[in-house]
């Protein structure tokens, strides 16, 4: 078989035109394609983190809301009925059987608990109430009650008051240590007292009670006395037991400061917040600085502490 030179040439030619189509791209076109993705890649990365930051904040905010509602509404609903079963409406701190626990009167004439398990807030003797706050301690709320209802009631702790039981039910609400979350929460413990304020054997109120809110850095209590048919003033419980003439108690205000279980992304939320009229400062510490946190307030009416004023015309 023979071949000519035109043939040879153009399957050389062929060959050349082939080479020079499947050469590909230019530095600059290389460096220019980088560029480009990698600022795609970017502002891609920028939305994605931004949506995620918005998730993470609405889903805190809505942990705390939930935690606020499930905490307050809670205590709410026990406080409303403080001083149930007590034939004597007027709260002091000598009161046999009232539903604020201020002192050992409270729980009856052969009572020996430690005032520490009392209605106590900063200023209290032998109080220290834990929170997050700096310099700022947390209160208590010891309140009591008897089921003369004709339905059973459940106390703070989940156990059945069988209605026309004999003893009294006493709650102490107060912040301790969360190990399982290395913090602080909102915990109650619940006991029962005779009518002579013996307390009942293995239902005593001093231990760690159970956790009703995890996440809580502050819990404070203001006492609502009514000083004359027109005013009606809140004190802490240490002011309010060092008064020489003391109205009756007839409203409890609540205050806490809620944080979420979710921490924010690279946002650092608020440090300063307002709890029943006072600012309060969170202690620094760089691993709170990440969690989501508000401050709710709540004042409770004693359903069975209402004192009624007659005035002459």
């Amino acid at each position: 078989m023979s071949c000519n030179y035109n043939d040879i040439h153009n399957k050389n030619e062929l060959k050349m035109s082939m080479f020079s189509r499947s050469q590909g791209f230019t530095l600059i076109e290389l460096m220019i394609s980088l560029v480009l993705g990698l600022l795609i890649s970017a502002a891609v990365m920028q939305v994605y983190l931004i949506n995620t930051r918005t998730l993470t904040v609405q889903q805190s905010a809505s942990e705390v809301q939930d935690s606020a509602i499930f905490a307050l509404q809670g205590i709410e609903d026990h406080v409303r009925i403080a001083n149930l079963g007590n034939p004597i409406i007027e709260i002091t701190d000598e009161t046999n059987h009232g539903g604020i626990v201020l002192t050992t009167t409270n729980l009856g004439t052969s009572n020996t608990t430690n005032s520490v398990n009392f209605t106590n807030s900063t200023g209290s003797a032998g109080w220290v109430g834990l929170s997050n706050m700096d310099g700022v301690a947390s209160d208590q709320l010891t309140i009591q009650y008897k089921n003369i209802t004709e339905s059973s009631l459940f106390d703070c702790e989940g156990t059945e008051v069988v209605s026309g039981t004999d003893d009294w039910v006493v709650e102490r609400y107060f912040i301790r240590a969360d190990s399982a979350a290395n913090d602080l929460a909102l915990a109650c413990d619940a006991g029962r007292v005779t009518d002579a304020g013996v307390v009942v054997v293995g239902e005593s109120f001093d231990g760690n009670g159970t956790i009703i809110t995890p996440g809580v850095d502050q819990f404070q209590v203001l006492l609502g006395a009514q000083t004359d048919i027109d005013n009606l003033t809140y004190l802490p419980a240490n002011i309010y037991t060092q008064l020489t003439d003391k109205p009756s108690i007839t409203t409890v205000k609540l205050g806490v400061v809620i944080r979420s279980s979710t921490p924010l992304i690279n946002t650092e939320d608020k440090t300063t917040f307002t709890v029943l009229g006072t600012e309060q400062n969170l202690t620094a510490d760089a691993t709170r600085d990440t969690f989501y946190r508000r401050s709710y307030e709540s004042t409770i009416l004693l359903r069975n502490a209402r004192v009624i004023s007659v005035t002459g015309l």
